[in-house]
């Protein structure tokens, strides 16, 4: 309850404060990108429940000659990266957290079809609201593979604190400064998620 608590008067305020910010991205990404400006899309949240996330739009619905969506590369535009390096685009998580459908640290929520294709350990990051930032996220983001993700979050869900949520938010706030951990080596973003093997999970790097 207090956690709950923490995170709707933070969310709040931060609205409030950032309501100039929110305005002059939300005119910007109509420019570059059309609308609809903000980006919604289902996610699993606490116990697995779906909610619907918000985010900016960082990518173009730009499609081939068959109707089929680019891929994410094509579809990134050069303001899309910005919104991503320097994290603008999560500025509308911030209404999830009102909402309650998130919480501002946690396991951030992934797609719904990964659900299935999680171990009975990954499943764990479900045990927690998802967050804005997390444990991973300041581990190394998207410079990380999928199995040093979830084990972050699994160790997060064992651990967290009132302390330690302080020490992501001020971690997060570093390297939202610093832009660090943004996008995998391979590509501008994550590759999905296909499931893993039990050998996969005990290669996964050390936790702490």
């Amino acid at each position: 309850m207090l956690k709950s608590l923490f995170d709707k008067v933070v969310a709040g305020m931060l609205l409030l404060v950032l309501l100039p910010l929110f305005g002059v991205v939300s005119v910007m990404v109509a420019v570059f990108m059309g609308s609809p400006v903000l980006y919604s899309q289902k996610r699993p949240g606490l116990h697995g429940k779906v909610f619907r996330m918000y985010k900016f739009r960082s990518m173009t619905d730009a499609r081939d000659a068959q109707g089929n969506l680019l891929p994410n590369k094509d579809r990134l535009t050069p303001f899309g990266k910005f919104l991503r390096k320097s994290s603008l685009d999560e500025l509308p998580g911030l209404l999830n957290v009102l909402k309650g459908d998130m919480s501002l640290v946690g396991p951030r929520p992934l797609l719904v079809e990964y659900l299935p294709l999680y171990s009975a350990a990954q499943a764990r990051r479900h045990e927690v609201k998802p967050g804005i930032t997390g444990w991973a996220q300041v581990n190394g983001r998207n410079a990380i593979s999928w199995e040093q993700k979830f084990a972050y979050d699994v160790w997060y869900v064992e651990h967290q604190s009132f302390k330690l949520d302080l020490e992501i938010l001020y971690k997060t706030f570093l390297k939202v400064m610093k832009s660090e951990g943004v996008n995998s080596t391979e590509s501008v973003t994550m590759p999905p998620f296909k499931g893993n093997s039990r050998l996969e999970q005990e290669k996964a790097a050390p936790i702490n």
